[in-house]
């Protein structure tokens, strides 16, 4: 007999046999054995869980009806659908500031919130980065919790961490784990990668997304980030010291700007440092004129070995450390210059205005406008980095180190991202093929 059937036996027992079988309900459970129970992660869920939300994102989808269907004599006017997608998102100010994953929300018509309460809000968007994968909305109500912000700085590879979200719909759902490791960088489905994140055991699956990760005291230390698509048994989170410098931009100037110092490099071997340690570095291979770099007094040659003390073993490693550092912050970098070891003190900034554009001018020497196909070569300096590669009026361009592009601004915002580089590939669309065509950077 199946269980459902037994069930339904159950279900029709006489009501007085039923109760002499029935067993008695248990004892409300004394006060102290209920407080022996509470541990720190109950207590950490019960301060963090008010301030998580459930995110729904409605999106139009527009599609044209086929050639067939004009044909035939049906209506070929665009016809729209509604599709809706379900995240997370946190609370970051009792005024109504919520933060979530740029790809919760990328492209919505609508935006709706629910909070703990059952409250649902519509939201506005105040402001989104793809690069850092993070959107900050406001919701109009009052009487909201909002978490308590902690740091990623002192963070400790095991200890316990607790992920909150709404996986699968299923709102405010608990996961448990440890930091299981810092400072990863993780590949996105668009081939997009992604640095400088959390890694943890605790389950984040779909619908997760936006979520809170937390420490034991109930601080809210990342936001759950569902970019390794199936691998529920190992998460990601973005750390909240750097989500919180793309929210404080954001919402101050409506945009995340590239942390710029002005010089280039590459990844290059080292040999045995002072330290008796083996290790990697930044070897500059140009510096910037009135850079941060230049006004350190740093020149090409230098190998740069750490950043406020985070070891720099190469690249990567160089990118993540100004990503997480901010702009208008000093920093002191430790660098190899002819064997010796030294430090210089600088200041990041913001990446210049205009400065991608500039880039693809003077040392690429192309120029380019916006068309309604992308952005398109105008002019092409003549014994230039372009001209020798081929490079010619009426060229697409479709994007920028495999980083797709549609509008000119996108294109220079790509160009500024991969400043540090020692290198630029551009995707160029010349009919009927495409071409990926490698710049060396000086």
């Amino acid at each position: 007999m199946s269980s459902s059937i037994l069930f339904l036996a159950l279900a029709i027992w006489p009501p007085s046999a039923f109760s002499q079988r029935s067993v008695p309900p248990p004892a409300p459970a004394p006060p102290v054995r209920r407080a022996e129970r509470r541990t720190p992660i109950v207590e950490a869920v019960e301060k963090i869980g008010p301030a998580v939300v459930n995110i729904s994102a409605e999106k139009l989808v527009q599609q044209r009806r086929n050639s067939l269907d004009a044909f035939l004599g049906f209506d070929a006017r665009p016809r729209g659908y509604k599709t809706e997608s379900l995240g997370s998102g946190v609370i970051l100010d009792s005024s109504g500031i919520v933060v979530t994953n740029d790809h919760v929300i990328s492209g919505a018509s609508r935006i709706w919130v629910t909070t703990a309460d059952g409250r649902e809000l519509e939201a506005k968007l105040e402001g989104a980065d793809a690069d850092n994968d993070l959107a900050v909305l406001a919701v109009n109500a009052k009487n909201l919790t909002a978490v308590k912000i902690g740091t990623t700085a002192d963070l400790m590879i095991g200890e316990t961490v607790i992920a909150i979200g709404n996986p699968f719909g299923l709102s405010n759902t608990v996961t448990t784990g440890i930091v299981s490791a810092v400072h990863r960088t993780v590949t996105g489905e668009s081939g997009r990668n992604y640095s400088d994140f959390l890694q943890t055991d605790a389950a984040i699956n779909p619908g997760n997304s936006g979520g809170a990760l937390v420490n034991i005291l109930g601080e809210l230390i990342g936001i759950n980030t569902a970019i390794v698509g199936g691998a529920n048994t190992i998460g990601f989170a973005i750390p909240i010291d750097r989500a919180r410098r793309v929210v404080d931009e954001l919402l101050h100037y409506g945009e995340v700007k590239s942390v710029w110092l002005g010089l280039r490099g590459t990844s290059v071997a080292l040999g045995t440092l002072r330290s008796g340690a083996r290790g990697q570095g930044l070897r500059v291979r140009s510096v910037y004129p009135n850079s941060p770099a230049a006004r350190a007094g740093l020149k090409p040659g230098d190998v740069v070995i750490s950043i406020d003390g985070r070891s720099i073993e190469g690249r990567e490693d160089f990118d993540t450390a100004l990503a997480s550092a901010g702009t208008g912050r000093t920093l002191i970098v430790a660098f190899r210059r002819e064997g010796e070891e030294r430090t210089a003190r600088l200041t990041t900034e913001r990446t210049p205005d205009g400065l991608g554009l500039e880039i693809l001018r003077r040392e690429l020497g192309v120029v380019v406008r916006d068309t309604r196909n992308g952005p398109m070569v105008v002019s092409v300096t003549r014994n230039s980095l372009a001209d020798g590669k081929g490079l010619d009026r009426g060229d697409l361009l479709l994007a920028v180190n495999n980083r797709k592009v549609k509008t000119v601004e996108e294109l220079a915002k790509s160009v500024e991202g991969g400043f540090s580089r020692s290198s630029l590939v551009l995707s160029v669309l010349r009919e009927p093929y495409v071409y990926n065509v490698t710049f060396g950077l000086e």
